[in-house]
């Protein structure tokens, strides 16, 4: 085990909510009479629905084929009717098209993939293939294709494997539990991962204060050849750059991605997912989600179908005992709010999080007063004071120069700011304009050619 590093900067919120969830086990809630699945739960360009209203269909059934790379295909949550092709509420704010699937009751399960359990001798393509027919994403938030991860150009040789189950965004424990009850997947995952890209080393990142997950992997990790790695507590470690650096000791250069560095970052419940598709052929149609905040009447985690409206959610909790006053998809840091109540779970809803009027104060911001702390914070070292001004001021191109592409979007400089400056959303927007920016000139060269 090579020696673990502290990454820069960072933020350590004094209650991390965690205990709300965490002891419970991952419970399976009934079925549902209808789901709502939005077609496009990934980073990159949309699939194509191959259902029409009226349709039947079973459990893991194909709804949208994938359109390019960068898409992966969509499948039933369960079996029924396609009773509408429309649009629903998404977590951006937003209508996005969407099938209404009603549920016959049934759960019955096509039989789409052929499970592979010979994969240890299987070809890096064929299980390549699966991962990508399966319609398996990040799941810890980013919901990147993953077979698109597992798919580095021949002369970026991958040596390292990292499965995140630091999980250091307060409250939610998904990753936690599956890494205490579902052990085995979450390391048959790394293993397949290992056999795709060949690398010589794949290790599980924890925080400190997940005791039962280290046992568990612990007590497995060395039938799978795979090591563990115990990481002091400090928020953003989840990131992919701060946790490639605590654990292997390598720094990704700046708008570089991992492979740079011979690194492969993956979440544990993409690991957990990618060992369910290619053992059993199972797509990717539930995750763990993390349902929690103190206004809960039964915060714990639970196996959610992909397209579970967020009210039935909230009432598979046991619904709410006080006031809310805001609810999230994620957590507090990085959490998007939720105006809806029929916004679906969708493939990377990691955590639930309802807070009480105590918990959010009324929107103030103060001018900056040059303390530092948002630098002190920032994991990327970056200099949001500097940046939120340009922002504030319009000056995108200043942004640019100052590296905002860079920002990661943690919250930890919004955090740890005492004027409580949106930071954050400043940072978003800028980013936003410096995109909206590039392809303006990029299109005007290329209409000057």
């Amino acid at each position: 085990m090579s020696k673990l590093c502290r990454f820069p900067g960072g933020v350590h919120p004094l209650y991390d909510g965690k205990d709300l969830s965490a002891g419970e086990a991952v419970r399976c809630p009934p079925l549902l009479p209808a789901y709502i699945v939005p077609l496009q739960q990934h980073l990159g360009q949309p699939g194509e629905w191959v259902v029409k209203k009226g349709d039947t269909v079973k459990k893991g059934q194909l709804l949208a084929k994938a359109t390019g790379l960068l898409c992966v295909p969509l499948h039933a949550p369960t079996s029924g009717e396609i009773a509408a092709i429309t649009t629903c509420p998404g977590p951006a704010g937003t209508h996005v098209p969407a099938v209404e699937l009603r549920g016959d009751g049934r759960d019955e399960a096509a039989a789409t993939l052929e499970p592979i359990p010979a994969w240890e001798s299987a070809a890096p393509e064929t299980l390549r293939d699966r991962v990508r027919d399966a319609g398996i994403v990040g799941m810890g938030g980013a919901s990147f294709p993953t077979h698109v991860k597992l798919s580095p150009p021949p002369n970026k040789r991958i040596d390292t494997i990292i499965l995140n189950g630091v999980e250091c965004e307060p409250f939610l424990t998904a990753d936690d539990r599956l890494e205490i009850e579902a052990t085995d997947a979450v390391l048959t995952g790394a293993r397949i991962f290992q056999r795709i890209l060949g690398a010589a080393r794949v290790v599980v990142a924890i925080e400190h204060n997940k005791p039962d997950s280290i046992r568990a992997m612990r007590d497995r990790a060395a039938a799978f050849g795979v090591e563990v790695a115990t990481l002091p507590v400090r928020y953003p470690q989840g990131a992919e750059k701060q946790l490639i650096y605590a654990v292997a000791g390598r720094k990704v250069p700046a708008g570089a991605l991992p492979m740079e560095v011979g690194c492969l970052v993956q979440n544990v419940g993409t690991a957990a997912a990618t060992a369910a598709a290619v053992l059993q052929g199972q797509p990717l149609i539930d995750r763990v989600t993390t349902i929690t905040g103190r206004p809960v009447a039964n915060p714990g985690n639970w196996r959610l179908r992909i397209g579970t409206p967020l009210k039935d959610a909230l009432a598979f909790a046991g619904g709410v005992t006080g006031e809310v006053a805001k609810i999230l998809f994620g957590g507090p840091m990085m959490g998007m709010a939720q105006s809806s109540l029929d916004v679906p779970v969708l493939k990377n809803t990691s955590g639930i999080l309802l807070l009480g009027p105590g918990e959010v104060s009324p929107y103030t911001s103060g001018p900056c007063i040059r303390c530092g702390a948002c630098a002190d914070a920032c994991p990327m070292r970056l200099n949001p004071s500097d940046l939120g001004i340009y922002i504030e001021n319009e000056r995108f191109a200043e942004a640019e120069a100052a590296s905002a592409m860079d920002c990661i979007e943690c919250g930890a400089c919004a955090f740890a700011c005492p004027t409580r400056r949106p930071l954050v959303q400043h940072l978003r927007r800028a980013k936003a304009e410096i995109a909206a920016n590039r392809r303006a000139a990029a299109a005007a060269a290329a209409a000057k050619k």
